[in-house]
Parts: C-alpha cells; sequence; structure tokens
C-alpha cells in the first residue's frame, strides 16, 4: 500500500518516518519529495508497506500525530494522475517567442 504523508516539517528524515510507521508493520520504502531545483523537501512523502491491512492501521493511526513538531495528515496515495506528454502550452502556432 502506498501512503501519502503530507503537512511534514522540512527537516523530518526518513529514518523519522521510517521509525514511526513501523510501528503498525513492515516499511518497504520512505520517499520524501524533494524540489527538482533546490533539492530541499517539499513537505510531503511516501510510505509504502507490502502488508495493505497493515498500511491501514497505520493510516489511521499516523494521521493528526506530530512527527517533527508537526501534526501530519496520513492517506491512501491516490494513483498519479497522468499529466499529458509536456510540449507547448495553448497560444494558437504563431511561432514567436513565449
Amino acid at each position: 500500500m502506498n501512503i501519502y504523508v503530507g503537512n511534514m516539517s522540512y527537516d523530518t528524515t526518513e529514518s523519522e518516518l521510517r521509525e514511526a510507521f513501523a510501528a503498525y508493520g513492515e516499511v518497504s520504502r520512505v520517499s520524501i519529495i524533494t524540489d527538482r531545483e533546490t533539492g530541499r523537501p517539499r513537505g510531503f512523502a511516501f510510505v509504502e508497506m507490502p502488508n495493505d491491512e497493515e498500511g491501514k492501521a497505520a493510516i489511521e493511526g499516523m494521521n493528526l500525530q506530530k512527527v517533527g513538531g508537526r501534526s501530519i495528515t496520513v492517506n491512501e496515495a491516490k494513483p498519479r494522475e497522468d499529466r499529458g506528454g509536456g510540449g507547448r502550452r495553448g497560444g494558437g502556432g504563431r511561432g514567436g517567442r513565449w
């Protein structure tokens, strides 16, 4: 089960999250999402737990708990939507600079 963790302190580490969620079962992966340009954390992460029942217990038990001094929001991660294939955005084909 893939779990979304939001409202995180920028100082929260992967090991802190792993330890907190491990109280509910096996944690296979923790990914703190960072900004591509700065490398700084963006305030959310994903925690993967292979057992769905343990994942559901973790969501219920960890939602609104304090981790790193902030009350985190925890819920089942939704599948990532396809944002399309990039490319140009609108603007009619005038061929000029944006």
